[in-house]
């Protein structure tokens, strides 16, 4: 999808950070903007901003994490403008930096239950509803740097969330129709609110950098959207650890696909 003029655009946990700066993007495009999130206070401020800045947008409470609550986030969306185009599954949190075996199961439970179910949820809900509904649309689920490596130390919980997002989010692409575009955007550390970064964020990447460079990608179709030049160096120190387990324990052979699942199992 490369043209957003007067298109409906749905974006979880768009009242502040890459959401809010998402809801300008889009809105600059000339598309209509509904921000979900759970303080109330906060969404009524990104809307009088948007709207300062000439972006038609509507807001709506809500916690991505219960699915009635999102089935009522599309009610109201589709009841506000008639139709909506582009889900951003935007909405994410993050935990202090803690050991593996040290992470309380409840501290897991939650971030799972925001930054993977949260995702599950918004797929669900608006996928069955652009299926239905049968005109080009797009879905973009907020992955990370860290879907892609271990980019967080100490950060195991989270990391494993969005290496989860990165796995539905290329399930989701071979599955829906051909008019529902799905992208999986990889950002690396950038401005927000997310999580309790303290003095560290000065070195973040401006949020409105980032969703820039991410624009560009969604305009021309991209399923992986990035913006921070440096992971290749880390994605590459880990493709070439693969490579070399497989070189020499796993080597390719004649008639290999016999066991290969995709082959198998269609």
């Amino acid at each position: 999808m490369n043209n957003f003029k007067d298109k409906v655009v749905a974006i979880t946990g768009g009242a502040t950070g890459l959401g809010y700066s998402f809801a300008k993007r889009f809105g600059s495009e000339g598309a209509k903007v509904i921000i979900s999130g759970r303080r109330e206070s906060r969404l009524k401020e990104a809307v009088k901003n948007l709207a300062d800045l000439g972006v038609e947008s509507k807001f709506f409470r809500c916690d991505v994490t219960k699915r009635k609550e999102v089935e009522k986030y599309a009610d109201f969306a589709w009841s506000a403008f008639g139709q909506v185009d582009v889900l951003v599954n935007n909405a994410g949190m993050m935990l202090p930096q803690c050991p593996v075996i040290d992470t309380p199961e409840e501290d897991v439970r939650l971030i799972y239950d925001v930054n993977f179910f949260g995702v599950w949820n918004g797929i669900a809900v608006f996928g069955k509803r652009f299926i239905k509904q049968g005109t080009p649309a797009a879905i973009y689920n907020i992955g990370s740097e860290s879907s892609l490596f271990n980019g967080v130390k100490l950060g195991a919980a989270y990391v494993s969330t969005k290496h989860a997002v990165l796995a539905i989010t290329e399930a989701l692409r071979e599955e829906v129709p051909e008019f529902i575009e799905v992208g999986l955007i990889c950002p690396g550390f950038v401005k927000s609110e997310l999580g309790d970064l303290g003095a560290a964020m000065k070195f973040a990447m401006e949020t409105d950098r980032c969703t820039a460079i991410a624009m560009e990608q969604i305009k021309n179709g991209e399923f992986f959207i990035v913006s921070h030049a440096y992971n290749m160096v880390r994605i590459n120190d880990r493709h070439a650890e693969i490579s070399k387990a497989y070189e020499r324990y796993a080597p390719r052979y004649k008639g290999d696909d016999e066991f290969d699942t995709r082959t198998l199992f269609g």
